[in-house]
């Protein structure tokens, strides 16, 4: 029988190109939700993931929220770009296949349960 933590750790150390992507998949993410007042939440959870990616700590400690609202857009944005890529032309499907691979891998290796 596998028993659900009270409590789970939301702390990660992420390497400095993981940082850079992160930071630019939040600011996407914000320039495109901050024009409408319903996304005002996501809006200041992904300001605060970019807050704690650039304070210079070694761990990036995230709310669960935060968590959530990260994976959430991650596995959207992730499945967005394996659409586009079905139906691009060879050097388009080349450039979403490198962002495609980047955000599956912080998905894998950070966010899976």
């Amino acid at each position: 029988m596998k028993r659900n933590k009270l409590f789970k750790n939301y702390s990660y150390d992420f390497d400095k190109n993981e940082r850079k992507l992160i930071t630019t998949f939040c600011n996407q993410a914000i320039k495109q939700m901050q024009t409408d007042s319903r996304f005002f939440a996501d809006v200041k959870a992904f300001q605060s993931i970019i807050a704690k990616l650039n304070n210079g700590l070694e761990e990036v400690k995230l709310t669960k929220d935060e968590r959530t609202r990260l994976v959430l857009q991650l596995k959207e944005n992730i499945k967005f770009i394996n659409e586009k890529m079905k139906n691009s032309w060879f050097i388009k499907k080349w450039l979403y296949k490198s962002m495609y691979n980047q955000y599956s891998n912080l998905l894998t290796n950070y966010f899976e349960e």
